[in-house]
């Protein structure tokens, strides 16, 4: 529907600029003042469209508050679609909102303003969905009552968070950080890779690690009977 509205008003703007022309030398005599009218004309519709596209532009632009990160990430747009322009952002504490002035270099200068609003964190379809983390505790066939308490995605079976773990382990030691813990004789051992490995890439693959160090397994007395 929108397409469809903006095409009728480019062709009323198309036909109004043709019947100028077909006008201007039927009012007056004077060629060069119909030229001159046409071009002020077409000048003032191009511009007024920029306007227009300018305040759509602004309205798609998100500002969850005027905290300087907010800020910083609308200027990172701007920059992006106006990288030759001098950009200025003021924020209104007041009305809630950072006012834009954008001046680029073949003279055209745009002002407007971004509310602030709460960001649609369910809008799209394609919205990623999170999955949660489930429990996970591994142990090492030597010593199967020290326990390393991990995590993984609960949509993961236990065999495939095994593969996954495997997995990582092998990526870290043939990482850069790995080859250097390795030439600085740390041993190639399950207990040094899960203190050391960075959290991302254990998250890459569905895997959370709670805990660097093991815990004992604790056995409970059965309490006797009354």
């Amino acid at each position: 529907m929108k397409k469809a509205k903006s095409t009728v008003k480019k062709n009323t703007e198309a036909e109004l600029l043709e019947l100028l022309k077909r006008v201007l030398p039927k009012a007056t005599h004077d060629a060069q003042l119909a030229v001159v009218i046409y071009q002020a004309v077409e000048t003032e519709l191009r511009t007024t469209a920029r306007v227009v596209a300018f305040d759509k532009y602004c309205e798609k632009l998100e500002l969850p508050n005027l905290e300087p990160k907010s800020i910083d990430a609308v200027k990172m747009q701007l920059a992006a679609s106006f990288g030759d322009g001098d950009i200025t952002v003021k924020p209104d504490a007041e009305e809630q909102a950072l006012a834009i002035e954008i001046a680029l270099p073949d003279g055209h200068q745009f002002t407007g303003a971004v509310k602030v609003r709460a960001t649609d964190a369910g809008a799209g379809d394609d919205q990623e969905i999170v999955l949660k983390f489930v429990p996970f505790p591994v142990v090492l066939p030597g010593d199967q009552e020290l326990v390393w308490f991990l995590a993984k995605r609960e949509n993961m079976t236990p065999d495939e968070a095994g593969i996954a773990l495997a997995k990582v382990e092998e990526e870290f030691w043939a990482s850069k950080s790995g080859q250097k813990l390795l030439r600085d004789r740390v041993d190639r051992t399950f207990p040094e890779f899960i203190q050391r490995v960075p959290a991302g890439m254990m998250n890459e693959l569905g895997l959370k690690r709670h805990y660097k160090t093991p815990e004992a397994i604790k056995v409970m007395r059965s309490l006797p009977p009354k």
